[in-house]
Parts: structure tokens; sequence; C-alpha cells
């Protein structure tokens, strides 16, 4: 198994793409920390993951906040005795469908604030623990937006700061046996719904022709006509976790299914 006894951490392990990526790794071998903000997502995909055979945990931590992160961190070296892989998959609060011309201050600033303070603490929390032991892997996830997507609101913004965030934090901590390399994944059918669409429109609830419509245009909008799953999504991570992709970093695996050319 590519990921056999290696100590992963996974922020926003409840959520869609966390549990798929979760349930990857444990079956790959690794030994999960869910981490997130809702012990009761935490602990059903905990559930499915010891169902499985594999090994899971939950901690209850903010992402955002400083000395949780350190401390939670701390007792996962304690008690496995490494960080293997950190994995930060935190809702930003994007705002999107709205002309740039058209949003306030807060809905572009908020979100970049959020993902990039997020990303940097839990990496940089890993990353004290990674240099020591001389290995690990850092992984982040955004949607590639920063290459410019009109109506996409904060989301831009947001993934371009944590782009460059990454690299910098590659090259810096590289020579040390640290990875630091994220993965571009959008509009993953699974992952929408009605009720997930509104959260990002201000609450306005889209007819279920308009929802489907939306779907199918998303796939149309790929290369290969054919929009990313989430085991897809869940696959590259897994194997860019792992020691067969020891020679990638510092950079952005494409997975959009070609939305957009890298």
């Amino acid at each position: 198994m590519v990921l056999d006894k290696k100590n992963a951490v996974i922020y926003g392990g409840g959520g869609a793409i966390g549990s798929a990526v979760a349930k990857a790794f444990a079956a790959a071998g690794a030994n999960v920390h869910l981490v997130g903000r809702t012990k009761e997502t935490l602990d059903a995909v905990a559930g499915e993951i010891t169902a499985a055979g594999g090994n899971a945990s939950v901690a209850v931590v903010d992402a955002t906040d400083e000395a949780a992160v350190e401390a939670h961190v701390k007792s996962v070296v304690a008690d496995a005795g490494t960080l293997d892989i950190s994995l930060n998959l935190v809702t930003r609060g994007d705002v999107q469908g709205v002309p740039l011309l058209d949003l306030p201050t807060k809905d572009v600033v908020g979100p970049v604030a959020t993902g990039l303070t997020a990303n940097f603490v839990t990496a940089r929390a890993a990353a004290r623990q990674m240099v020591e032991q001389g290995s690990g892997v850092i992984l982040a996830l955004n949607s590639g937006s920063a290459h410019g997507s009109p109506m996409m609101g904060a989301t831009g913004p947001a993934d371009a700061a944590i782009d460059a965030f990454v690299r910098n934090l590659a090259a810096e901590i590289g020579p040390r046996g640290v990875r630091v390399l994220g993965v571009w994944t959008a509009g993953l059918p699974e992952t929408l719904s009605r009720e997930k669409l509104a959260t990002f429109s201000g609450g306005v609830m889209m007819e279920e022709e308009a929802f489907q419509g939306i779907l199918q245009n998303l796939d149309q909008m790929r290369m290969t006509r054919r929009s990313p799953r989430l085991s897809e999504v869940a696959a590259t991570l897994t194997f860019l976790a792992s020691d067969h992709a020891a020679a990638i970093t510092g950079t952005f695996v494409n997975a959009t299914s070609g939305m957009f050319p890298s």
C-alpha cells in the first residue's frame, strides 16, 4: 500500500472531498486524523473508515486557530511518532455568481484572508515537525481560478494567494526533505447541489432544471467533455502524497479534466 503506516492529517475531513480523500488515504494504508469544526460529520467519516478496516481519529479544531492547530499537531506526533502528510481542504466562504464590480469589499477580502490563514497556519505547523524529521508532504487544493475565471468573485484572488504560498514554501523547505504542492479541481458534480450553490449566491435557490443545465454545462467546459469524479481527485492526491511522487513539488496538478490548460 502506497501510504502504509503514514500519518495523515486532513483539515476539512468531514466534507465531501475530505471524506473521499480520507477513505482513499486509509485504503492506501495511512492512519488518518480527521480535523474539522463539526464532530458529527467527522465521526461519520471515521466510522466508515474503521468499518472498512482502516484507522481514523477525530479532532474538533478551527484551522485558523494557531494555538489549537499547533497543539493538535504535537498531539498527533506524540501519539504516532511522525506527521507525514498534511492536507488542507477548509472552506473559505467564497461568494460567486456576482460581478466583481458589484461585490462588497468584505466578500472579496474575507475568503482570501480565511483561505490563506488556514493554509498558512496548518502548513506551518506541519512544516515545523516535518523539517525536524526530514520528510513529509504538505498538500493544498483549490479551483485554479487564479488563471482568470469570470463571475467567480473572491475565488480567483484566494486561489492565487494559496498558489503563491505553496510555491514559496516549497522552495524554502524542499532542501530539508519536505514537499509542498497542490491540486486544482473545480465543479465536481458529486459535491454540488442546489442548496450548496445557494450558499455561493446569497441564498437564491435555483430550479432543478437550471441546476441540471449547470451540470451539463460543466461537462462541456472540459477538454474531455466529462467532469472529474471525486474518486479521481482522491486518487490523484493519494499518489501525490506517496513516495511515487517524490519528484513533484512546488507546483499544482491540474485535475479539472481540462477546464483550462496548464
